[in-house]
């Protein structure tokens, strides 16, 4: 199966990602410091996206509009200082295909089994507002993964197709994890 595959093959990538992530949380101070934390998250999420757009489809995953987006962060990071400015410039990996985007979303929507660690972490700092975005789908976090899993499962039709879905998820971890080497909290 694709997804017990690219869990995998992606995992040093992601522990890569995830360590810079906890890092720059674990300097959090205040709502300002989460705030522009926010904006990195929301800068690449949101460029993900729109690169996606064009292959996510109804039919190829009918929830994909109720789905976590970018527009979580944009309200998350609004209710903390009332304003989205001062984004960073965002690189991510080209998007030509189905593949390619279920490669990208398996790394965006796999950051939402993380998310109450995210929301723990902040709540030690005293941070309680803001937390939608890693607050994921709440009950339905399990359902959700499975449905997505269940889709990515189907998608590749051969080895080929699974190592185009495994390599683009290995660059957007990667490239997400650079982008965190010019945040400065």
């Amino acid at each position: 199966m694709l997804s017990a595959k690219i869990k995998e093959e992606t995992k040093s990538a992601h522990q890569q990602l995830e360590k810079k992530v906890v890092e720059k949380l674990k300097a959090i101070r205040s709502e300002e410091d989460y705030a522009d934390f926010l904006k990195y998250f929301y800068a690449y999420f949101s460029t993900v996206e729109k690169a996606i757009t064009p292959f996510i489809t109804d039919e190829l995953l009918p929830d994909h509009k109720e789905r976590r987006d970018s527009s979580y962060l944009k309200r998350d990071i609004e209710a903390l200082v009332g304003r989205v400015d001062a984004l960073p410039e965002v690189r991510i990996p080209s998007m030509s295909d189905v593949l390619e985007a279920m490669g990208a979303l398996y790394v965006m929507e796999g950051s939402i089994m993380g998310g109450s660690i995210i929301v723990k972490m902040l709540e030690k700092n005293g941070i309680v507002d803001g937390i939608s975005f890693f607050s994921g789908y709440g009950e339905t976090t399990g359902q959700k993964w499975a449905v997505f899993t269940a889709v990515l499962n189907n998608i590749a039709k051969s080895e080929e197709d699974e190592t185009k879905v495994i390599d683009t998820a290995n660059q957007t971890f990667s490239c997400f994890e650079n982008l965190f080497d010019t945040v400065t909290i």
